[in-house]
């Protein structure tokens, strides 16, 4: 029964985060995705999708996404082991790894549903996990609850857990130690995002390999923002650092940059992925992806790998950007990448700025504690292929105008 003192209570905590600043209201978009959209304030300009290479409102996919509706049907009320699995499926798994350079992939219906499904099936309770700081959420998840499923009940009644070690961000000297030390552990599995996705700042992988191999250790990328449009013909972080043959597993998702809809995946050894389809939960107890975002997956996976036309727009409005709002005073997170965090530090400023920004016809978010940690709160900006040049002025003078309003620059 919903007693009233649970009410009281959800009201009360409810409360406590609109006192602070920290309350997430979610705006209602009336239009497609896209660099401009149509919220109840009328036609805006769009600066926080994950929407890098512009695709998410693309003629071309929309009328793939139809014949496949047509063709395949609008789902397959399956999980994939029973009946839930059509050829397209297979192939969309062999394209993603042919462009990645991997062995296997299997399919997921989010790039979080890959995470949270992989630790609990890859590693047990005599291993270890050493995760960055700042990971993805789904990330945390998915080790936090590899630590339930292995957990042990001593003699003692005392409970133990699989050891997960916390790695400073991007600290090799701290990674160093926590692979020193465990080299009594029959598996080591380093867990990092290739991009961090409220920073922007690319992994260290060169230097985590390196670690790995000397140690022994395996190592696991998110690369959720960074596929299909980072490093050499769009192939993410491992192709940009130099590692693609030595990186054991990468994780990533259809729903940014590969046609902004939804749908995920884990790639890497045959082995690894063959356990997955075994074993892993969320992939044998969810339905399977519909056909339509399959179609469109292999359909941007063909457009990536066949011309750099949009990548190099999205590299040079990224770099435009970046030079000029640095020019303007703010703060922002050094970088090469299409995230851009203009930091203000106060959530109840970045709250007020981007209120401010919408009202001026440019809309974004601003992201506070419990998204980032206290007393970081920022603007993330996320520039995008379908932007153009007059869309970036626009938004740099309306940056300029609300910041000197508000103070957060002189």
């Amino acid at each position: 029964m919903y007693a009233k003192e649970v009410k009281e209570y959800l009201e009360s905590q409810l409360q406590a985060i609109r006192e602070s600043g920290l309350y997430k209201d979610e705006r209602i978009i009336r239009s497609p995705q896209g660099a401009r959209i149509k919220v109840k304030e009328g036609e805006v300009l769009n600066f926080c999708a994950n929407n890098y290479l512009g695709l998410a409102n693309s003629p071309e996919l929309i009328a793939v996404a139809k014949k496949a509706l047509d063709e395949r049907g609008h789902g397959l009320s399956s999980v994939r082991f029973i009946c839930g699995t059509q050829d397209i499926h297979k192939e969309l798994e062999r394209k993603v790894s042919e462009f990645l350079g991997t062995e296997d992939t299997i399919l997921y219906s989010s790039c979080a549903a890959a995470n949270e499904g992989l630790f609990e099936v890859l590693v047990g309770p005599e291993d270890v996990v050493i995760s960055d700081q700042l990971n993805h959420a789904t990330i945390i998840d998915g080790v936090r609850l590899w630590g339930m499923v292995h957990k042990k009940k001593l003699s003692s009644g005392a409970v133990q857990f699989p050891e997960n070690r916390v790695l400073k961000h991007s600290d090799m000297a701290d990674l160093e130690k926590h692979l020193r030390e465990t080299q009594d552990r029959r598996f080591r599995l380093i867990a990092t995002d290739g991009v961090f996705s409220m920073d922007g700042d690319v992994a260290r992988l060169q230097e985590i390999c390196d670690l790995a191999e000397k140690y022994n250790a395996m190592v696991m990328v998110d690369d959720s923002h960074s596929t299909g449009f980072f490093g050499p013909g769009g192939r993410g972080t491992p192709a940009y650092c130099g590692v693609e043959d030595r990186v054991d597993i990468i994780t990533s998702t259809l729903g940014k940059a590969l046609g902004g809809a939804t749908g995920g995946f884990t790639s890497g050894k045959k082995e690894m992925i063959e356990l997955l389809r075994q074993r892993s939960r969320p992939y044998l107890f969810s339905n399977t992806l519909p056909p339509a975002i399959v179609a469109t997956g292999m359909k941007v996976l063909d457009i990536v790998s066949q011309s750099s036309d949009v990548r190099k727009r999205l590299e040079e409005n990224t770099a435009y950007f970046r030079e000029k709002i640095a020019g303007l005073g703010f703060d922002i997170r050094p970088g090469t990448h299409p995230i851009v965090p203009i930091m203000l530090y106060d959530a109840k400023k970045a709250a007020r700025m981007a209120d401010r920004l919408l009202e001026e016809g440019l809309y974004v978010i601003a992201f506070s504690y419990p998204v980032v940690p206290r007393e970081q709160a920022r603007i993330r900006v996320q520039i995008s292929a379908a932007h153009t040049r007059e869309d970036l002025d626009f938004a740099l003078a309306k940056f300029e105008q609300v910041g000197r309003e508000l103070g957060a620059i002189a």
